[in-house]
């Protein structure tokens, strides 16, 4: 088996190995993979962190041994606070990191940080929407996981992560775990709202806010009122999301 390091600030990950594939997924700095496949130009790995499984460019990532992968695995995690921050490499060049960067893997890669970080610890609801707060407005992006392109489940897997709470990366797998809510009445901010298709297949999440508002990546990070019918939009004076169930996960 062999092992792989994110060294740049944002990797794409694809469904399959050419660069026209669908975007499905975002390394980012630090997260370390195993491989699971290779092609000429490609690597198809499988994330330490989620078990999140695309295909990358083999150029965009660096090698990491068998002995150092294990001992990442049993590190700490720590995580960039920023929006926007940077790591310095050894010769003076800055990488430039996005929130939620894998700063605790900065020596692997040669390089150190000296910005604001995320502890990881046992999960904090407040946490998780100060967390999100930060993302608002920012653009959606199918795959993506960062403040300038996100979706619906990267959002709220990220804002767990950053208030210390690992969680899976589509809105399908999320949507296991925790204890289900009957009534909006029963949330409390933190909580995960699901939300599904005519199919009754789990298409979208959002986070509950207080006040039966809820905030989720539909367009943009944006802020909605939520209701048993499911999310309502106020600017168009519709309801979007049909509502599935509420999950409390912390």
């Amino acid at each position: 088996m062999d092992y792989g390091i994110c060294h740049l600030s944002i990797v794409p990950m694809r469904a399959n190995p050419e660069d026209t594939s669908e975007l499905v997924s975002q390394l980012l700095y630090g997260e370390i993979f195993k491989i699971i496949d290779q092609r000429k130009k490609w690597i198809k790995i499988r994330c330490a962190a989620d078990d999140y499984s695309g295909w990358i460019d083999r150029k965009q990532y660096k090698a990491l041994s068998a002995e150092d992968y294990t001992h990442a695995l049993g590190r700490t995690p720590a995580y960039s606070g920023d929006l926007v921050d940077y790591a310095s490499t050894a010769n003076g060049i800055l990488k430039p990191l996005v929130v939620g960067s894998s700063v605790h893997n900065c020596d692997l890669l040669g390089d150190t940080f000296e910005g604001q970080k995320r502890l990881h610890s046992d999960g904090d609801a407040d946490l998780v929407i100060e967390q999100a707060l930060l993302y608002l407005g920012t653009p959606y992006l199918w795959g993506g996981k960062t403040p300038f392109g996100i979706d619906c489940s990267g959002l709220t897997q990220m804002v767990y992560r950053l208030s210390g709470t690992s969680i899976p990366r589509d809105a399908k797998d999320q949507a296991l775990l925790g204890e289900t809510l009957s009534f909006i009445e029963e949330s409390t901010p933190g909580d995960l709202a699901f939300f599904d298709n005519a199919e009754g297949k789990i298409t979208h999440v959002g986070l509950i806010m207080k006040d039966n508002y809820i905030l989720h990546a539909h367009g943009e990070v944006r802020i909605d009122r939520l209701d048993q019918t499911g999310i309502f939009n106020t600017d168009r004076n519709i309801h979007t999301h049909k509502l599935r169930v509420i999950k409390k996960i912390l």
